[in-house]
């Protein structure tokens, strides 16, 4: 498997220390509300997840939902909900935990989605975002961003290539 690898982007240590970050950032801003609910997109956020949600100094619950934007290695440019979630979101606030952010289209998707659901508030903590969001075309705001990475096929600490690499504790950038 370490074969398919070209070059480590982001090491194991400094994920651990800006989720330590962003969780510290995440605890002061929700320090005043009892409501916080993580919503993690299953499956490239769940071990995102769980290390935020463990650093968190706040009262918070995790939920989890589903949806596709690829087919394999290509994106449809489409997303499709697969699982909701289990809860209401009315009066909550929604902090949507995304793996990855590559156009924004999923992103977009889910808080428009929670918004017509009467949240107290719908904000993103994402783990990484490519480059080319950046760009003036991308339409999409995110909240808490762990890294901007360059615009190639990664995959590690979650992200994954047809369901392979994601245990790696690394961002790793994959070989094509």
């Amino acid at each position: 498997m370490l074969k398919d690898i070209k070059r480590i982007l982001i090491s194991e240590e400094q994920i651990q220390s800006r989720i330590d970050e962003l969780a510290n950032q995440i605890s002061n801003d929700y320090s005043d509300d009892e409501s916080l609910l993580l919503v993690s997109i299953l499956r490239g956020a769940f071990i995102f997840t769980a290390d935020l949600a463990r650093k968190l100094k706040v009262k918070h619950a995790v939920d989890f939902i589903a949806v596709a934007s690829y087919n394999k290695s290509t994106s449809s440019g489409e997303v499709r909900l697969i699982s909701d979630l289990r809860q209401s979101i009315e009066g909550r606030h929604v902090l949507i935990v995304e793996d990855i952010v590559d156009s924004g289209t999923t992103l977009r998707y889910l808080a428009n989605l929670f918004r017509e659901r009467n949240p107290a508030s719908v904000k993103s903590c994402v783990m990484v975002s490519k480059d080319i969001v950046n760009n003036k075309n991308s339409n999409h705001h995110v909240d808490y961003l762990g890294f901007v990475i360059p615009d190639v096929w990664v995959v590690g600490y979650g992200l994954d290539y047809n369901d392979d690499y994601r245990t790696l504790p690394y961002i790793a950038e994959l070989k094509f």
